[in-house]
């Protein structure tokens, strides 16, 4: 069999087919082809046989791959090609292995990772992806070293916690670029958090507010709606969102319950209301006139951002405590606390009125522990009922500044 014939076109027959702007295909010999297509693109394809099977690879576009930098190329290919290495192969490698900036890689995380985090995670997350594209967006992900990690570590300046969700979506990103080979390890290995940032502070403690700080709280002078929030938090032991969220359609106060749907902080539960709740929820609802939500926004903006209805902020019941903290005359007689603090109130006044641990863990929507909370599927409503109604009348009376005189609770074990 004689020799291929290879070498057949030249540069000037090349500058006139690209001149003329017909496509055309016009081989060099061995496989290596110059292309034009209909809107004007000139490349160089390698065409082959490799597995029994008919295949191509483009080696780059003409005129900045030039013929004879594509006959070397084709070449190579060849070379490889006799040595059982496939060039289509190496051309999906190269393209898997291409240079991608960390911006690119933020947005492909959020595509395949972010989006099966919890709801909580996503938004902690985002606000720190955030932070990595305005710090590091426009690096090239194979570039990123420790030492860049640590900068960006260090440039945000937030608080412990928050620095922490940083550090873990910085991790995040770069283990999933190692997962998509753009990276061979993660330039966060070897960074300790500790060394930048300093050890975490000391998780501050609950606080159980004595008998004469409830009375301190349950006669503030606060505007009504936050007195009354105040009171239903410390009589009911709910999370602070569950009831500046609730909606009237969940109150059921002809029945003294309250419905709580489900949510990322725990499953729905009902919760019965004592008499003395019952009146201060039918206040909150006569004062929130037409609102479907027990507890109103009290700005036009918030309501016109939510089509005409909105519950308040988030940051209500903490900025109406410090509030009343910082600015009540003389200063009030009790410790600085959060919205927080009044479900460990709870909690403990519970425990020393008799309340079983487990009936206390209930009014709380904690679910029980171990095999019990996996097999127990009783609510507890009519224990839960008592407890809250002891509980709702020792608060009371601290509101009156009475002597405690209800016989508590029998202890259990």
């Amino acid at each position: 069999m004689g020799k291929r014939a290879i070498n057949l076109l030249g540069d000037i027959q090349l500058r006139q087919f690209v001149r003329a702007g017909v496509p055309v295909a016009k081989s060099d010999g061995g496989g290596l082809t110059f292309t034009l297509s209909a809107n004007g693109t000139a490349a160089w394809v390698l065409r082959f046989y490799h597995g029994g099977r008919r295949q191509e690879v483009t080696l780059g576009r003409y005129p900045d791959l030039s013929l004879s930098a594509a006959r070397v190329s084709a070449a190579r290919k060849r070379a490889g090609l006799s040595d059982g290495v496939n060039p289509a192969d190496e051309v999906r490698k190269a393209k898997s292995r291409r240079d991608w900036t960390v911006r690119e890689l933020v947005e492909d995380y959020r595509l395949l990772v972010l989006d099966g985090l919890a709801e909580s995670t996503q938004r902690s997350y985002e606000r720190n992806l955030k932070r990595i594209e305005n710090g590091m967006g426009a690096m090239s992900v194979q570039s990123v070293g420790p030492a860049d990690v640590v900068a960006q570590l260090e440039r945000v300046k937030v608080g412990w916690v928050e620095s922490f969700t940083l550090w873990c979506a910085l991790r995040g990103i770069f283990k999933h670029a190692a997962g998509k080979k753009i990276v061979m390890a993660n330039p966060c290995a070897g960074v300790v958090l500790e060394s930048i940032i300093g050890k975490r502070p000391e998780v501050r403690k609950r606080l159980m507010l004595t008998a004469d700080e409830i009375r301190t709280l349950m006669t503030a002078e606060m505007s009504e709606p936050n007195l009354l929030s105040m009171s239903i938090l410390l009589a009911t032991g709910v999370r602070a969102s569950e009831l500046f969220t609730a909606r009237r359609a969940n109150l059921y106060l002809d029945e003294a319950r309250w419905h709580i749907p489900s949510s990322k902080t725990g499953p729905e539960m009902d919760i019965p209301l004592a008499p003395v709740v019952v009146a201060w929820f039918r206040r909150l609802v006569e004062l929130a006139g037409g609102s479907g939500f027990v507890l109103p926004a009290r700005l036009s903006t918030r309501f016109n951002r939510f089509d005409g209805d909105a519950h308040i902020s988030k940051d209500v019941f903490r900025e109406a405590i410090d509030y009343w903290l910082d600015n009540t005359v003389p200063k009030p007689k009790i410790r600085r606390f959060t919205p927080h603090d009044l479900r460990s109130t709870m909690k403990s006044h519970m425990r020393k009125l008799g309340v079983s641990r487990d009936i206390s863990e209930m009014c709380l929507n904690h679910k029980l522990k171990g095999v019990e909370g996996l097999y127990d599927q009783y609510t507890y409503y009519e224990e839960r009922r008592e407890a809250l109604r002891l509980w709702a009348s020792f608060l009371t009376s601290c509101r009156a500044g009475t002597v405690w005189n209800i016989v508590p609770f029998k202890r259990s074990g």
